[in-house]
């Protein structure tokens, strides 16, 4: 049987799949091109990441699929439903890139209270005849020690920016209408742990108390943030989003930001995605990356571990 990585997969999938008596195909395939491809080349097993969207015309003219795979949590790219309803298998890696994604929350966090962003590009510029003027300009930041992150979605994800934020010293309040608790536990170099009991609270409340808010949704039919949610915000807060493009607002983030109510944000996606909004890219109190969350490589093999597993326990 053979399984068509189309937006790649890590090695530790492919030598598991393999293994296991499995074809795997890592040619990226354009996707006008995908049906025929694999049509005429018999696949059994679609694999995608964010790059490759899995529709109707798919699903409906390729008989020889039998699972369509996910690498990662999000299934936006895909009509699950319609191929579930279809007695095709979809599959995902919720829990194999949490903790990616939690970092680079920390990340993106930790750069925009000590004006990371802005130093890094202003440095290789000016530092060699302006180095008085900037160590003055970024001479006011501030520690996350102490703070309180609002944590809007409390799953696995953010659960684990809970741990990095407990890790660092912060007040943890979370927001998830699915969830009334969780026990947070934070293991240690040495195999020590300690738990931690977060009781959620409203979105209101969150978003009321919070110092920073980081958001862990799943794609949704309106706005999480908007222009009610930044003005119930505190004054000078920062905001974190490497959930999904599209939870935020972008023109009201952009007005809290020049109104003074936000003081940073950051985006690992965005609404317009892969062309995202040039007053973003612009805006020198946003700190940006390209949507790479659960880009690291530990987590890409725990994603092709993961799915390999599901695909042999499935087809095997």
């Amino acid at each position: 049987m053979k399984v068509l990585a189309n937006d790649g997969i890590a090695t530790s999938g492919v030598v598991a799949l393999e293994e296991a008596g499995f074809e795997v195909i890592l040619e990226t395939i354009a996707q006008e091109q995908l049906v025929n491809y694999i049509n005429e080349n018999k696949i059994t097993v679609l694999l995608v990441r964010s790059a490759t969207t899995v529709r109707t015309d798919i699903i409906d003219n390729c008989p020889s699929l039998k699972i369509i795979g996910r690498g990662g949590v999000g299934m936006d790219n895909i009509d699950v439903d319609y191929a579930r309803g279809k007695e095709l298998k979809v599959i995902n890696t919720p829990a194999a890139s949490s903790h990616s994604v939690a970092e680079l929350v920390f990340a993106h966090l930790f750069g925009m209270v000590r004006f990371l962003h802005h130093s890094n590009q202003n440095m290789p510029l000016e530092g060699d005849i302006k180095f008085k003027q900037l160590k003055k300009a970024y001479a006011k930041g501030v520690e996350l020690k102490g703070k309180t992150i609002g944590i809007l979605g409390f799953g696995r994800i953010g659960q684990a920016t809970a741990k990095v934020a407990l890790g660092v010293g912060m007040k943890v309040i979370a927001f998830d209408p699915f969830l009334d608790s969780a026990n947070i536990e934070l293991e240690f170099f040495d195999g020590q742990t300690v738990n931690f009991t977060i009781d959620t609270i409203s979105k209101e409340d969150v978003l009321k108390q919070a110092d920073f808010i980081s958001l862990h949704v799943p794609s949704q039919d309106k706005y999480v943030i908007s222009t009610a949610e930044f003005d119930i915000m505190k004054d000078g807060a920062g905001i974190v989003n490497a959930a999904r493009g599209g939870v935020i607002d972008e023109i009201a983030l952009v007005k809290a930001i020049e109104d003074g109510k936000i003081s940073n944000a950051a985006l690992d996606v965005f609404e317009s995605e892969p062309t995202p909004e040039i007053q973003l890219l612009m805006n020198p109190h946003i700190s940006l990356t390209p949507h790479i969350g659960a880009a690291t490589l530990e987590a890409q093999t725990r994603i092709g571990e993961e799915l390999a597993s599901q695909i042999i326990k499935i087809l095997g």
